[in-house]
Formats: C-alpha cells, sequence, structure tokens
C-alpha cells in the first residue's frame, strides 16, 4: 500500500455515518483512509478490488462536505443504480445523463440549484460539454470523483477517448480536488491514471487484490457445455455470468442453458437496445438466473450476490479476467469463478485487435501471452493472479482453486508419455492433427488411420491406457511449451525444443491433469443451517416483492449478506433490527417491521414502500398460509378448495384479501381478459352496486367472486 500524509478535522464524523446512513459498524481496508482524503481536499488515486468498498469511499465524505460532488460514472445504468441505492439509505442523490425524461432532468436540475443534492452522476461526455458550468449555475463543487478512472488510461484493459475529456475539469474548477477510483490496474496504470487527471501530489491508495471469497478453477475448453452445466447446478437458482467471447457463441450457449431448464438469457451489442435493457434488467431484477454475454456487459452491473462467473474462453488480459470474474460475490460471500481456455481463443483475440494501432497491439499481445501462460500453468492461481498486479501471496497453498485443491498434479511418468506422444507425430509423417494424433495413441482404426497406414506403425494404442481428453490435453501442453508447432488446418509438427525431448536431452517436462475441481465446503465456514435457509429463502421472496413494488434491483433493499445476518440474529424488535449489518436508519424505518413480521410468521404481504408497518395482513394467522400460497401459484378456487379443505367463501376471502392489499395484481388466471372488460364497462355503468345487476346482464358468465375481483383491481 502506497499512502501520504493526510491531515483532517472531519475523521471523527465517518464512524457515525457510516453506521446512521449504511448500517456498518466498522471500515473495510483502505477505506477509512480513503475518506480522510477527501475531506483532507487532497487529491487522490484508489485502488481497491471489486468488492472492496470503492463507492462509499467519495460518497461517505460527500455528505460531510458543504456543496455538491459531481461523480463521473461511465454507463447510465450504474449511476441510475448507485443513485436507487443511495436514495434509499436516504442521501440526496441524482444523476443527468442523455436519454433522460426532460421533467426528470428538470427535477435534478432544480434539487442542485436548491442546494439539495449531496452527489450528482454524470457521465464523461456530459462533463466534457462547453455548457457545464451553464448547466450547474452556482452550485458549489465540494469535489470531483471519478469511478472506473482505469478508463482514461491507454495502457488499460478497458480504455475509452472520452474520459481524456475529463481532465479538463481542472481549467473550469481549478480549486476544486480530484480523485480517482478503480478495481483494475497495474502499477504502470495507476501512474499513467494520475497523469492523465493532473493529480497533484495525490494520496495514493492501493489495496490487495486477493479475493478470498473466490474460487478460481481454469480448465482446458474440452466439454464445455457440460463442465458449464456442472457448474450452473452447483448454484442452481443463484445469480451467474457467463462470458463468451463472440456474439453468435453468447446465443449458443444461451440457448443450451435454457434447453438444459435454467432461467438464462443472452446479452451482446448485436441485439437491440429495447432487448439488452430488458435482459439486464430482468438479471438484475432476479427474474432470471444467468446472463450470457459478450464483455460487453457488466461494468454497469452493480449487482453484490453474483453466486458464480463462468468464462466460456480466454479474456484477452489478466485484467479483464480480474475485473470480469470480479463480479461475483462483491458481498464477500463465497463465489465461484470458472475459465475454459483453448489455443484457438489466443488466435482470435490477435485477430480481433489485428486492426489496432501498432503499439496497442504489441501490448494485447504481450498481455495475451502472460494470461495464456496463466491458463496453461500448475501454480496457485491466487499467487500468479496476484504477482501480475505486483502483489505477493504469502502462502504455498491458498486453498480455493483447482492448483490448491488436487484439481492440477504432476503426471507420473509424465516425459516417457511426452516422447510417445512426439514419436507419434514424428511416425505419422506430415499432415496430421492432434485429434488424428490421440485416435492413433488411443488405438482406434477408424478409415482414415487404416488408410494411412498408422495402425501399423509402432505407436498405434501405445496409450490406450490413457483417456483420450487426457491425450488431446498432453498434447495441447506441448504445443504450450513449444514442443510441438501448428500449421495450417491445426497439424502438428515436432520442434527442436519437442526433439530435445525425444533424445533425453530434456527431462524437465512434467504435464499435468486437470480435473475437475470444485469449491470445499469448507469455504463457506458461514454456512447457514437448514432451517436459516429456509427463513433465508423466505426473506429474499419478501425482498422481491417490496423491489418490485419500489421499482428498485432487490439487493437495493438488502443484500444477502443482510438477510443472513437476520436469519442468524433474529431479531425479535426493531431495537435488535437495528443492529444487523447493513440497516442504516432509513432502511430501519422503510423496512424494519415488515421483515420482524416476516420472520416470525407474518409473512409480510402487505407492505407498501415508505410504511413504517404493514396492515392486519402482516399479522394473519397461520390458518391462512395454504391458502395464500396456493393462490400466490395461480391455482383456481375450486383446486385451492381440494387441496386446503377449506369452504370456497373462505378462500374468496382470502383471494379477495390478496387482490385489496396488491398482494396479487394480475387476475387473469381467474378472470379472462376478454371477461374482465365486460365487468369494466358493467360496473361504469351501473356504479358497481349492487351485483345482481351486473351478474344478470352478463347472462351468468361472471360468478360474484369475478365480479368482486374486478372491483377491487379497479379500486387499486
Amino acid at each position: 500500500m502506497e499512502q501520504n500524509t493526510i491531515d483532517s478535522s472531519r475523521t471523527g464524523d465517518l464512524p457515525r455515518i457510516l453506521r446512521d446512513v449504511w448500517g456498518y459498524d466498522s471500515f473495510r481496508p483502505h477505506q477509512q483512509a480513503a475518506m480522510e482524503a477527501v475531506l483532507a481536499r487532497r487529491d487522490s488515486l484508489v485502488v481497491l478490488p471489486t468488492g472492496g468498498g470503492k463507492s462509499i469511499c467519495f460518497q461517505a465524505p460527500a455528505l460531510l462536505r458543504h456543496g455538491t460532488a459531481l461523480v463521473v460514472s461511465p454507463l447510465i445504468s450504474l449511476m441510475r443504480d448507485q443513485v436507487a441505492q443511495l436514495v434509499q439509505t436516504g442521501a440526496r442523490a441524482g444523476c443527468l445523463h442523455t436519454g433522460q425524461p426532460p421533467d426528470e432532468r428538470r427535477a435534478v436540475l432544480r434539487q442542485l440549484d436548491e442546494g439539495e443534492l449531496k452527489l450528482l452522476y454524470l457521465s464523461p461526455e456530459r462533463l466534457a460539454m462547453d455548457d457545464l458550468p451553464a448547466l450547474l449555475g452556482g452550485a458549489p463543487i465540494s469535489f470531483v470523483a471519478i469511478d472506473e478512472a482505469h478508463c482514461i488510461s491507454s495502457w488499460g484493459h478497458d480504455f475509452r477517448p472520452e474520459y481524456r475529456q475529463i481532465a479538463r475539469i481542472r481549467e473550469l474548477y481549478p480549486d476544486v480536488d480530484l480523485h480517482g477510483y478503480t478495481a483494475t490496474a497495474t502499477r504502470e496504470v495507476s501512474q499513467d491514471i494520475a497523469r492523465q487527471l493532473f493529480l497533484r501530489d495525490p494520496v495514493i491508495l492501493r489495496g490487495s487484490f486477493d479475493r478470498p471469497n473466490l474460487f478460481y478453477s481454469v480448465k482446458p475448453k474440452r466439454g464445455a457445455d457440460g463442465l458449464l452445466i456442472d457448474l450452473v447446478r452447483r448454484h442452481r437458482g443463484e445469480p451467474g455470468i457467463v462470458y463468451c467471447i463472440s456474439r453468435r457463441e453468447t446465443e449458443r450457449v444461451a440457448e443450451v442453458l435454457v434447453k438444459a431448464g435454467f432461467k438464462a438469457v443472452a446479452y451482446h451489442a448485436g441485439l437491440d437496445s429495447g432487448t439488452r435493457i430488458k435482459n439486464q434488467e430482468d438479471f438484475v431484477a432476479d427474474r432470471v438466473d444467468i446472463v450470457v454475454a459478450t464483455v460487453a456487459f457488466g461494468m454497469g452491473i452493480n449487482k453484490p450476490d453474483v453466486r458464480f462467473v463462468a468464462h466460456m474462453g480466454m479474456p484477452s488480459s489478466m485484467e479483464n479476467f480480474q475485473q470480469e470474474s470480479g463480479r461475483a460475490g462483491r458481498d464477500g460471500l463465497p463465489s465461484e469463478c470458472m475459465l475454459l481456455y483453448s489455443m484457438q481463443d489466443l488466435m482470435i483475440w490477435k485477430k480481433i485487435t489485428s486492426d489496432a494501432p501498432p503499439e496497442l497491439q504489441k501490448i494485447g499481445a504481450r498481455k495475451l501471452g502472460m494470461i495464456y501462460d496463466w491458463c496453461s500453468g500448475m501454480e496457485c492461481r491466487r499467487r500468479g493472479l496476484l504477482r501480475y498486479f505486483g502483489e505477493d501471496y504469502p502462502r504455498e497453498n491458498c486453498g480455493r482453486c483447482d492448483a490448491c485443491t488436487g484439481g492440477i498434479h504432476p503426471v507420473p511418468g509424465a516425459h516417457v508419455i511426452a516422447q510417445k506422444i512426439l514419436s507419434s507425430i514424428v511416425r505419422q509423417g506430415d499432415g496430421y492433427s492432434a485429434s488424428h494424433t490421440a485416435d492413433v495413441l488411443s488405438g482406434k482404426k477408424g478409415k482414415k488411420i487404416v488408410d494411412a497406414g498408422h495402425d501399423q506403425i509402432s505407436t498405434h494404442g501405445i496409450l490406450a491406457d490413457h483417456d483420450r481428453d487426457h491425450l488431446l490435453d498432453w498434447i495441447q501442453q506441448l504445443c504450450d511449451r513449444s514442443c510441438i508447432a501448428t500449421g495450417d488446418g491445426g497439424v502438428l509438427a515436432v520442434t527442436d525444443a519437442g526433439w530435445d525431448i525425444l533424445r533425453g536431452r530434456n527431462t524437465g517436462i512434467l504435464l499435468e491433469r486437470l480435473a475437475s475441481a470444485k469449491p470445499s465446503p469448507t469455504m463457506d465456514v458461514d454456512a447457514l443451517t437448514p432451517l436459516e435457509e429456509k427463513d433465508f429463502e423466505l426473506l429474499r421472496v419478501l425482498r422481491k416483492k417490496i423491489a418490485e413494488r419500489a421499482k428498485v434491483p432487490p439487493y437495493v433493499i438488502f443484500g444477502d449478506v443482510t438477510l443472513r445476518d437476520i436469519v442468524r440474529r433474529r431479531p425479535k424488535d426493531l431495537v435488535e433490527f437495528s443492529r444487523v449489518k447493513g440497516v442504516g436508519r432509513k432502511k430501519l424505518e422503510a423496512y424494519g417491521q415488515v421483515f420482524l413480521e416476516a420472520l416470525w410468521g407474518g409473512g409480510g404481504a402487505s407492505f407498501t414502500p415508505g410504511g413504517s408497518r404493514p396492515s392486519a395482513a402482516g399479522g394473519r394467522t397461520e390458518k391462512y398460509k395454504v391458502e395464500m400460497e396456493l393462490l400466490r401459484q395461480k391455482y383456481s378456487i375450486e383446486e385451492v378448495v381440494e387441496k386446503s379443505g377449506r369452504s370456497a367463501s373462505t378462500v374468496e376471502r382470502c383471494h379477495l384479501k390478496m387482490v385489496r392489499e396488491g398482494e396479487i395484481d394480475d387476475i387473469s388466471r381467474w378472470v379472462p381478459v376478454h371477461l374482465e372488460q365486460e365487468i369494466r364497462e358493467m360496473i361504469d355503468t351501473t356504479g358497481g352496486k349492487p351485483l345482481k345487476p351486473i351478474h344478470e346482464a352478463l347472462g351468468g358468465r361472471a360468478s360474484y367472486h369475478q365480479i368482486r375481483l374486478v372491483q377491487e383491481v379497479m379500486k387499486n
């Protein structure tokens, strides 16, 4: 960690703000120092890993400083999400962006003019416009925070030219301090960020890139679909992101997952904007579990509860992998990252970057080589990843990657195996692929092998006691070590390094076997008990219901960490509930009572956003629980009567109550749309009372219960 001296007289307020607004009792590593830099009006650059709590580093001090903080954010979805989260905590925040409805824009500017905003989010393009001073008027600017600051560096993995325009803020507001924040930057990139932003004697904070809650596994890309399905099954019902290199692969993989019974959607730049927006919103709102995407997806996702990230192809750099895999487990809970790679991925990325300027091609080629070496190596994944970012990992065995949990190990007799593979390539002659070579070594006698006479050479069947996938893996590893060269069409040839192995001059090669490693159950040392799991799922359902009505993502209400803490503590009143992680004063007032009643048997069915306590429905007795659940699952009245053993009148009363209180807002299962329209027209004509004339006018096609249902919907 690099750090300059800080002097501030406002630091004593930070713990209070942290507790009252965000509901946390302690700072994460380097957060307090980052906040103190802002309070001291010192320029700063903060490099913390994804999930390290960067945003709060500028949000908390913004509430303590006079004026409005400008926050530069690269994506509209990201800024809107962060504003929604801030508003839920009671903080005053807004955003300005293209495509914003005029009335919303005017409301934000009015709040700014009246001094009501503590944080204003802007895109880099909006910040660079000449009319910015006029737009902001005389509003006092407290400081400027640049999120995703690595985008300003051409040495970084996600360079965006528009970020270079941010530096002109120095001309417009020369006395305002600037602060850059990023999750992924080498020391070289960090220095470039400071130069490009013209930071003045900045405080530099650099945290550890280690994400101990993440399990890393890297495998050759064979049987990729099966490996992915195994991963998704381990996390059934939990959010996950699957990255693909191409748009076509994105759609193919999404289709594979849907056919396997999972809720998955595709996301790539080739989809129309409406579809992209819908798919992203469905994922954020937990309406689908998995999004299969190109690398265009993710920066705008603030979702903390992603439980797995899979790469169906090798990323183009270690920075990209750190950034993309880092979207898993941002809340600190155990999560899994799987990367599948092949030599072909290397070729694809080289082709994609072939039109880039020569200097960027050179940088890209170096980065590709480094991540490929990392993928094909035997070393602890965590140690290699951290070394890339200039950090030493102190332990020999991390216990949280495939290399350290038995997923990779030396193969006995590796040198002899290598000699047999290389010998077969020589004896086969020119023009044969890895697949053909593996078939020869396995002892297969297909037409192509027989026609070539390869069933008669001495290496035919010489490795028949090994799995064909292992043979292909070992051939690939010899290619990785430049012992085998590949030509057009994937044909193989032995290199000078390969001949050294054949002649016994090099005996240092060891081939590893990549087995199917998966996280140990002990990774989640804080696992929930079966009873707690049941309560956790109950609260997840309630959270989603509240979020849908408030039109915000579920995690904006409460994160998984908070729900887990609730079911563990089992608070009995609001005083105890206030001690739960992530429950600040505003959220305590808004949601405390309804979550208490759900936890202790009420179900929280009647919650309305902004209310402090649910109505009588929140205290329903257990005796109506069965029929309520059946009605939620859209069973007919007759089916509920049969399954619950209740009378029709009791079920109908329960049904009406659920509709009245907004727990059921779609009645099309019980009243067909065309019939509902007829009933609405009759209610408008007659005033709705009594019901008998409506029933008779419709010729008995609508029951009295159906008429009452439509009445309740119309009232709502």
